[in-house]
């Protein structure tokens, strides 16, 4: 198809800066065409949460299910969690549809470092949600996490021993001058991008990565090549955003917004 469906599962940010509402925004720039379920809804800002509002996991996966048996879906983008209920509830959703790329985007703490999960939420996501990724995002403080270890390239061997065919690592909580993104295969391949660093702090980005980069599976291109496009979507609206509220800086994730500024400014 010309713009494949592209699932997201997510939650809900009334600010749009990330979840489904970023997700939508996303994979409509990256030529694809968003269809939702809902895992949870949030009151929150710019600058915090607030509150996370858990969804009943039956009424999501009722969602996507009448969702896969009307619409041609493409490829699965997964985001905010918020519970392991949910967690299982979404891998006995994916396990019917093994055919499908999905990609995974491990939201475990909010911008202003809230947590957002349950006691069991990482423990069912190495369980039963890696084995069915084909792309996990984590940035480098989520890998950590996940992987249970210090040291990345053994986080990243723990992460493949869960199963998961591939990690996109970003690089922004490091400490370098540059962001580096380094890509890992289970085959052994690996490969990494270095991307000027920008001053602010951006909500969303995580969700922009990770949807723009299901849109381009779902259009057929090579894992390598879809976080390539991913990656440089990705930077050109972080590049081109602002912040509207008292937090941080929002994405500007459609093209037609980038007009506003020229190539290499900030938008505001």
């Amino acid at each position: 198809m010309k713009h494949p469906f592209v699932l997201s599962i997510s939650g809900h940010d009334p600010t749009g800066g990330a979840g489904i509402q970023a997700d939508i925004e996303s994979i409509i720039a990256c030529g694809g065409r968003p269809v939702t379920a809902l895992t949870c809804t949030t009151v929150q800002d710019t600058a915090k949460v607030y509150r996370l509002i858990g969804s009943d996991p039956a009424v999501m996966r009722e969602q996507a299910e009448r969702l896969f048996d009307d619409l041609p879906i493409a490829a699965v983008k997964i985001g905010l969690i918020g519970s392991a209920r949910m967690a299982a509830e979404i891998a006995s959703l994916l396990l019917d549809h093994r055919r499908i790329p999905v990609v995974l985007d491990p939201v475990l703490a909010s911008g202003a470092g809230a947590d957002l999960t349950d006691s069991r939420l990482i423990p069912t996501l190495r369980e039963q949600l890696l084995p069915l990724t084909l792309l996990l995002t984590p940035n480098s403080l989520e890998a950590r996490r996940i992987g249970h270890s210090d040291d990345l390239p053994e986080c990243v061997e723990r992460l493949f021993g869960y199963g998961c065919g591939s990690v996109l690592i970003t690089g922004t909580h490091e400490a370098h001058d540059q962001v580096v993104n380094s890509l890992y295969r289970r085959d052994g391949q690996t490969g990494s991008s270095r991307w000027p660093r920008l001053p602010a702090s951006y909500h969303g980005s995580g969700c922009t990565l990770a949807a723009a980069a299901a849109t381009c599976l779902a259009r057929g291109l090579e894992l390598e090549d879809a976080v390539t496009e991913a990656l440089d979507y990705t930077w050109n609206a972080l590049n081109r955003g602002d912040r509207p509220g008292r937090g941080q800086w929002l994405p500007a994730r459609l093209p037609r917004q980038w007009s506003a500024s020229s190539d290499g400014e900030r938008g505001r």
